[in-house]
């Protein structure tokens, strides 16, 4: 092996190898038992490979991209996403059909459906990225005016995405947006008065939502026009059991899978409780039903351990481009991962969010490995930087 070869090996991030293949074969196992149900006649697990596969190609294109590159490319594929939601606002049913309720794919011949909204998140991480950069480039002198600038250049560049998504409709990805925003806005600079004021009004208007949805509904309904039954979701997240039958059928299928599995499990392959899309949104409750809160908590550590090796990597480089780029990957991994196992446990309410590198789909995992690649370029790169006091 040459020299250039082995210096190019020991910059390949080893660790973060070792837990992608764990949840790899988590993966696999989970997909493979929630397909035997017997309401499926796809072979879910075969393009769960493909797709990994295919995301391991992705990683392979990523990690070959240095700091400047990912600048310059991060307005492109900002545009270019948009492009992507904004076209299908217009598009015909034959190339972006409805599914769902929502029209949020493209049909691609030969690979099934493409969720744009997917990528974006991670082209939205690296606008945000590069947006805080230059601005603290150019703002040597933080005031609460500069701060205040660059709160409405992020606001700015987060809403024309999320407008879109919501226009969909897709609750779910719009609320992975949201945690984005709000990860990157929490370590940008801005001043913590401004940010106090920011996140204790966002609390208190998401108590005064909650309070009309639950005990005033009428209120919304005569002067916002929002219907009674559209809260339904969250009727059926505060007592599931008595809309079992329509909006809280999932959850309490989930909740009893989960609880039917105690301690250690019933064992691979040995599933009681069916549940629709359990190889989807669903994918913990497999888990907790087979393997038991042993299993459930093993799988759990595997995204404390790669959340905590991603902080790792974001701590040690001295490209703050970068720096931000993990915080963004961390945002959006962590609010997937809370929100999903949250919602299969009647924690938070139930929205349609997969579980990153579990649940079986194309998009969502393409988009994580994207991610994962720009977490993979920044450890190939950054030892360049380390003994350098340049950014």
């Amino acid at each position: 092996m040459s020299m250039t070869n082995k210096q190019s090996t020991s910059r390949l991030d080893f660790g973060l190898v070792l837990i992608l293949l764990l949840l790899f074969l988590a993966s696999c196992i989970s997909i493979y038992s929630a397909q035997k149900t017997g309401q499926y006649g796809e072979n879910f697990l075969l393009k769960q490979i493909v797709w990994y596969i295919v995301g391991t190609g992705i990683i392979a294109a990523v990690i070959t991209l240095d700091s400047d590159q990912l600048k310059k490319l991060s307005w492109y594929a900002y545009g270019f996403g948009i492009f992507l939601l904004a076209f299908l606002i217009v598009a015909p049913e034959s190339i972006a059909p409805v599914i769902n309720g929502a029209k949020s794919w493209y049909k691609v011949p030969g690979m099934g459906s493409l969720q744009p909204s997917e990528f974006f998140k991670v082209f939205l991480i690296l606008a945000l990225a590069r947006v805080i950069v230059e601005h603290h480039q150019k703002f040597l002198i933080k005031t609460i005016q500069t701060d205040l600038w660059l709160l409405l250049k992020l606001g700015l560049v987060t809403m024309l995405p999320l407008l879109l998504v919501m226009q969909q409709p897709d609750l779910g990805t719009s609320l992975v947006l949201i945690s984005i925003f709000l990860g990157m806005l929490f370590i940008s600079g801005i001043s913590w008065k401004i940010l106090v004021t920011i996140f204790s009004s966002a609390a208190a208007l998401i108590t005064v939502i909650f309070y009309f949805v639950l005990w005033q509904p009428e209120i919304l309904e005569k002067y916002l026009g929002v219907k009674e039954y559209q809260f339904g979701r969250i009727y059926s997240w505060i007592d599931p059991y008595n809309y079992q039958s329509s909006t809280g059928f999932q959850l309490t299928r989930s909740l009893l899978a989960i609880g039917s599995g105690e301690t250690s499990g019933k064992g691979f392959g040995t599933r009681e409780v069916y549940l629709p899309e359990s190889h989807t949104d669903f994918i913990f409750s497999v888990v907790g039903e087979e393997f038991g809160f042993i299993g459930a908590s093993v799988l759990v550590s595997l995204f404390f351990l790669l959340i905590y090796h991603i902080t790792k990597v974001g701590m040690e480089t001295k490209n703050h481009f970068y720096s931000y780029i993990c915080v963004g990957v961390i945002s959006m991994i962590t609010f997937h991962v809370f929100q999903n196992i949250g919602m299969t446990i009647g924690l938070l309410p139930i929205t349609g969010i997969p579980l990153s590198f579990i649940s079986y789909g194309g998009s969502s995992l393409m988009g994580n490995m994207l991610a994962l690649g720009l977490i993979f370029s920044i450890r190939y790169h950054y030892k360049k930087y380390m003994f350098s006091t340049s950014d």
